[in-house]
């Protein structure tokens, strides 16, 4: 439904930042696009840390400091609405013993969830699951 929220996994904004997989990235673009126009797109510290470092040293081209920065400010840091608390860590903690999740997909999972999001957009975790109301989806299935 338009103007429900959702969350994007790091997978998401690293394909969005990049042009690697030109399918990927007109995918993540469009979620991204929808995320800062409706206003409805949340990620957490944790994906920021990680795609600012995916985005310095984990891919084949490593983007250069300007257009890091630029990335940041306009697109990371405006949809960055989760951030860390105790209650995130304890409600991660119940998320890893409930599905057996590696911990930081239990920190992605509880963000969404604490940020009221209706879907998580991953490839990460199982295309489909509910969580608590949360609606797992992988947006690059193939269709």
């Amino acid at each position: 439904m338009p103007g429900d929220k959702f969350f994007m996994d790091t997978n998401i904004m690293v394909y969005h930042a990049i042009d690697q997989d030109p399918r990927k990235r007109d995918i993540s673009s469009q979620l991204v696009n929808r995320a800062i126009v409706e206003n409805c797109g949340i990620i957490s510290y944790q994906v920021v840390q990680e795609c600012v470092h995916v985005l310095l040293k984990d891919n084949k081209t490593p983007l250069p400091l300007t257009l890091l920065e630029t990335y940041l400010r306009k697109v990371l840091l405006p949809l960055c609405l989760a951030h860390s608390t105790q209650q995130l860590y304890l409600s991660a903690l119940s998320v890893k013993t409930r599905y057996s999740f590696h911990w930081y997909d239990s920190l992605i999972v509880a963000a969404a969830l604490e940020t009221g999001c209706k879907v998580l957009y991953t490839e990460d975790l199982q295309d489909g699951q509910v969580i608590d109301g949360l609606v797992i989806k992988n947006p690059f299935g193939l269709a």
